[in-house]
């Protein structure tokens, strides 16, 4: 059984279905195939799940969690941005956010309460690590997610809310697995990210799994990097491409360079042409992200002509790059601005004073 933090009763989507079958031992066979539906397809608890005879009902809300307490949810001004604030046990929260698109839907799930990276630029790393959430927690939100979404159908996750993915490597690798198998969603349709931890990339692509990579680059040259993304020192960019090339080869898919675009820092035509070099021999793809506001981070993001120019040049160098729209500013459910603040919060329709952390 996956662990959970300290006295904390696992999530029902912790346990896979041997597991399952082990808590429900001495249930007849078809009880395992019954609650495994609920959970996986109708995203039920099975203390809910009503073709279940009460007493098994009470005895599993005794086993099982209710990881996720929903404490507000908003939505943009458009409809097209819902953000969740979950409490999780032991007074830890997470948010999530579900993007709707012409023709997908996309939950961004956060990995950790909190984050130990320290981007000064991101609301998450500027609030300090928590703890890191259990596979159940992860996949709960993929749950809610999907119900939200409904009737359109919920069709790609990514790893890119609070927290760093490969800081909790075992945890996210089982949950991306069993996003494929248990909730069949597609391996090209799941992307996680990471500022760059160079050990768990190698692992990453070791695995061989056709899930997209994308790594928050952010600076070209190490010394400005260290000073944005202070794992830089630890894990410095020859490395990070070096692992980027790796992940390449073993699964055919490009990684993607994420790129904030901060006014004065990282946004000029040096900046483009140390990117350019960069993306070139890794055969990467450059997604340029416009800063969003961020509390306690005295620079702003590019002006959008300067944004167009620095793609220019990317292009001109022979660089595929792409520019982010930000969605979900209105309601701080875009890059940069995850953070769970919470205290005062109102109806989960109102305006809730929620600024959130690093989300796509």
């Amino acid at each position: 059984m996956t662990a959970a933090p300290a006295e904390q009763l696992p999530s029902p989507w912790d346990l896979n279905r041997d597991q399952l079958a082990e808590l429900l031992d001495g249930q007849p066979n078809y009880r395992v195939d019954q609650v495994w539906k609920g959970l996986n397809e109708q995203g039920t608890h099975p203390a809910d799940l009503t073709v279940l005879p009460k007493a098994l009902r009470e005895e599993l809300d005794t086993k099982l969690a209710r990881s996720l307490e929903l404490a507000t949810e908003q939505r943009s001004n458009d409809g097209a941005t819902v953000k969740q604030l979950w409490n999780l046990s032991g007074g830890a929260s997470v948010e999530t956010v579900l993007m709707h698109y012409p023709k997908r839907s996309t939950v961004c799930v956060s990995s950790q309460a909190g984050c130990a990276m320290g981007c000064g630029f991101c609301a998450t790393g500027q609030a300090g690590y928590e703890r890191h959430l259990t596979v159940g927690e992860i996949l709960e939100q993929v749950v809610h997610a999907r119900a939200a979404a409904a009737p359109r159908r919920l069709s790609n996750v990514v790893f890119m809310g609070m927290g760093e993915p490969f800081a909790n490597y075992d945890r996210v690798v089982t949950a991306v697995k069993r996003l494929m198998t248990d909730f069949e969603i597609g391996a090209r349709k799941i992307t996680v990210s990471t500022v760059g931890l160079v050990p768990q990339m190698l692992r990453f692509a070791e695995e061989g799994m056709q899930v997209g990579l994308a790594v928050s680059l952010h600076a070209a040259n190490d010394e400005l990097r260290t000073e944005l993304v202070p794992i830089n020192e630890r894990h410095p960019i020859d490395d990070v491409v070096a692992a980027a090339q790796l992940f390449r080869d073993r699964t055919g898919r490009r990684v993607s360079y994420e790129w904030a675009m901060i006014d004065g820092v990282n946004d000029r035509p040096r900046d483009a042409a140390e990117l350019a070099d960069v993306a070139y021999r890794s055969f990467a793809h450059v997604n340029l992200i416009p800063l969003n506001p961020t509390p306690g981070w005295p620079t702003t993001g590019s002006p959008r002509g300067r944004i167009r120019e620095f793609a220019s040049i990317l292009e001109d160098r022979g660089v595929n790059v792409t520019v982010r729209a930000n969605r979900g500013t209105d309601i701080d459910a875009a890059c940069g601005q995850l953070r769970s603040s919470h205290a005062g919060s109102e109806t989960a329709s109102g305006s809730v004073p929620v600024e959130l952390g690093r989300s796509s």
